[in-house]
């Protein structure tokens, strides 16, 4: 039975009807228009959907609805805008780190909770907050090269 709940997202409070168990991707894509956070495998596997619960990367398609509510919610709308992008959102654009870009707003949110908690992380360190995020395109060596960059121009 669909219930009413109060998430906050991106700074701001939402009200969404829905079952209690329903994806909080879903929720973000299909009730909230937030369609930077992807759907990807649906399992939690690829890190398409990745978004910060409480500044920690979580992947979307797998966290239920009822689990958010209390939580602070950041998508990669949240993250950075066109006008006044986040250093990582600089750092991808300006390496050229997005091939098809279909996984890279996953990324940049695991690349967020990583550098929130390690500003001086090593290759190693960020290749494993980066382990959950799938992509296809190779442009792995672009990834850890912005992901570096950010990390600098943030300290």
């Amino acid at each position: 039975m669909a219930e009413r709940f109060t998430l906050r997202v991106n700074g701001r409070e939402q009200e969404v009807v829905a079952e209690p168990a329903t994806p909080l991707l879903y929720i973000l894509r299909n009730d909230l228009g937030l369609k930077g956070t992807r759907f990807g495998c649906g399992t939690g596997q690829c890190g398409a959907c990745t978004v910060l619960f409480d500044g920690n990367a979580v992947q979307s398609c797998d966290t239920p609805l009822w689990s958010a509510i209390g939580h602070e919610l950041t998508t990669i709308e949240g993250l950075g805008s066109t006008e006044h992008p986040h250093a990582l959102q600089r750092a991808f654009i300006d390496e050229q780190a997005a091939q098809c870009g279909y996984c890279i707003d996953g990324v940049i949110m695991s690349a967020a909770a990583l550098l929130a908690k390690n500003p001086q992380p090593t290759k190693q360190e960020i290749a494993a907050a980066l382990e959950r995020n799938l992509c296809r395109c190779g442009t792995h060596v672009r990834v850890l090269r912005a992901i570096e960059r950010a990390a600098k121009e943030m300290r």
